[in-house]
């Protein structure tokens, strides 16, 4: 239970991260400062704050309009959105995973 403590704990600080770095970005924007490079704004929503940043993204109208970041912002929550689904599936039903494995590792029978 423990292990499972420490990874929630861990993605709600890097998601409060990337929630905190779009909102310091929009401040900055704002008092015409130095920038956060979107390069790290991504790479925390990348590293499991895609939630954290999406929400701050809506919440202070940041970067909402700006390409391709918006694009690459969406998709990394896309692929977030797939592995959790995939890891619950396999934590709920592991026949169904170790199923479906399975079936993609046979030949094609012609």
């Amino acid at each position: 239970m423990s292990d499972i403590f420490n990874v929630v704990l861990v993605v709600l600080v890097v998601n409060l991260a990337a929630f905190a770095a779009f909102w310091r970005d929009k401040n900055l924007a704002r008092a015409g400062g130095r920038r956060i490079p979107e390069k790290t704004l991504l790479w925390l929503a990348f590293a499991g704050g895609s939630l954290g940043a999406l929400s701050a993204q809506h919440l202070f109208r940041h970067k909402t309009r700006k390409e391709p970041f918006r694009s690459r912002l969406y998709t990394i929550v896309i692929v977030h959105a797939v592995a959790i689904a995939v890891l619950a599936i396999w934590l709920i039903a592991p026949q169904w995973a170790s199923g479906l494995l399975d079936a993609l590792s046979r030949p094609a029978v012609s």
